[in-house]
């Protein structure tokens, strides 16, 4: 392993948007271009724009470190053009082997399928790669640690934004292993009674009423909803009541798979064969089911396209999951063999982020900006802070894919913030984790308890 990717796997540096793919694989490969994705098209979501804003220098030394790496003469970033701001500032100081690629202000723009189409006119194979045509993807926050780095600084914060029904929504570098509701407390609390928080974005993230879980390189926003919310209500529903819902309920009127981003891609989709699958038991189904297989999880077809308010997207990763058990996926061949030409009125059935977010019942939100806030202890250069004092925190062994680190700690120890507390394991997908405090190890299990002096 060359000098760069062994100092991003001892650095933990893996993909902040979602996903947790440790960075060091994606480098090592020779494409073409490099592809910021800085779409942010998830609603009341800001974390790339303040990055983006606020750590120019670091954001392009990230693409231009990765650029050289593999090989690529262009780097490409993907940016809304609603973001007019965030363009001025790029635009002030752009390298001159980077390129804006300007999107319209549409969901899921910032999904990889669609940003990849949109910089290069070509489309990832059905059950490939962006290597598989020449393209390496990472997010903005995923190159701004590959430049730290690179300076041998290890990922121990994560940008966040906390929005929702709380008294001051924010967007800042948040310690690895505080709590969600430690992280809610410094936006002055919740304001309603009964709520859940979604950890992600309201299309795509999960919910939870458990606010001792602790944040982690992948969290990206947490968003505080009365538990009445049309997205509360929706990702709440258990999976045996939406099973059953869409048995009974879907008319199969086609606008699920109509309204499909990937289907409209050409890709081999198609939501409401999923949803057909339900009425047919055993083997008889396969059909209708492997026209899950290529589903994105991007959540439009239940929270836009249903007229009905059924739930296809979560009825395809139930479909998929149940393929998967059952060793019945199509291959990547096969699904390549079953892939179409790009729908041609596919520039047409964009869904407008102001529409969706009508949809969605966030409209009192998303008027409300998530200003970046920095706390005295991240020691970042603004002249807004707000004290924040975290005595304790609780650090994952696993935060992305692949093993999990290896503790290399013990109860007693102390410890100091960048400090490695658990190794990548050897010979395996695996990143280091640090200490996100100056602190003593208290307890060592799949987590690394630390607290204080």
């Amino acid at each position: 392993m060359n000098p760069l990717l062994k100092q991003v796997q001892d650095s933990g540096v893996i993909g902040a948007g979602g996903a947790g793919f440790p960075t060091y694989v994606k480098l090592d490969c020779q494409v073409d271009m490099i592809l910021a994705n800085g779409a942010e098209c998830e609603p009341l979501l800001y974390k790339d724009q303040v990055l983006m804003q606020r750590w120019t220098s670091d954001f392009f030394g990230g693409m231009l470190l990765a650029m050289q790496e593999v090989g690529a003469s262009c780097g490409v970033i993907g940016i809304k053009k609603k973001n007019t701001d965030t363009i001025a500032i790029l635009e002030a100081t752009l390298p001159n082997t980077i390129v804006l690629c300007l999107m319209d202000d549409v969901y899921p723009a910032g999904d990889e399928v669609e940003l990849v189409y949109k910089a290069t006119g070509k489309r990832i194979p059905s059950g490939g790669l962006p290597k598989d045509i020449g393209v390496m993807v990472n997010n903005i926050e995923s190159f701004i640690n590959v430049f730290r780095a690179s300076k041998n600084i290890a990922v121990t914060e994560t940008m966040i934004t906390v929005h929702g029904e709380v008294v001051t929504p924010y967007t800042a570098w948040l310690p690895i292993g505080i709590t969600y509701q430690e992280a809610i407390d410094l936006a002055g609390g919740v304001t309603c009674h009964d709520f859940v928080v979604v950890e992600g974005g309201p299309m795509m993230g999960s919910v939870t009423e458990d606010l001792s879980q602790p944040v982690t390189k992948i969290s990206s926003g947490l968003l505080v909803l009365p538990k009445t919310n049309r997205v509360a209500r929706i990702k709440q529903r258990s999976e045996k009541d939406l099973l059953r819902i869409g048995k009974a309920a879907c008319d199969q009127c086609r606008l699920c798979s109509s309204m499909c981003p990937r289907g409209l891609l050409g890709y081999p989709i198609q939501p409401h064969l999923a949803m057909r699958s339900l009425q047919v038991s055993g083997v008889n189904n396969l059909p209708d089911a492997l026209a899950a297989q290529a589903c994105s999880g991007c959540n439009l077809c239940t929270m836009w396209s249903c007229p009905e308010g059924l739930d296809p997207s979560r009825v395809c990763g139930i479909t998929k999951r149940t393929l998967r058990d059952n060793n019945q996926l199509l291959t990547p061949v096969q699904l390549q063999e079953r892939t179409i030409d790009v729908h041609p009125l596919r520039e047409y059935r964009g869904v407008p982020t102001k529409r969706l977010v009508r949809r969605l019942e966030l409209t009192d939100y998303i008027h409300i900006k998530a200003e970046f806030i920095e706390f005295d202890e991240l020691k970042n250069q603004t002249s807004t802070k707000i004290p924040v004092n975290i005595n304790q925190v609780t650090i994952p062994l696993s935060q992305h894919i692949g093993k999990p680190a290896v503790a290399i700690v013990k109860v007693g120890d102390s410890v100091k913030k960048g400090q490695i507390i658990g190794q990548a394991a050897p010979d395996a997908l695996s990143v280091s984790v640090h200490s996100s405090i100056d602190g003593t190890v208290i307890s060592v299990d799949n987590v690394i308890v630390i607290k204080r002096i």
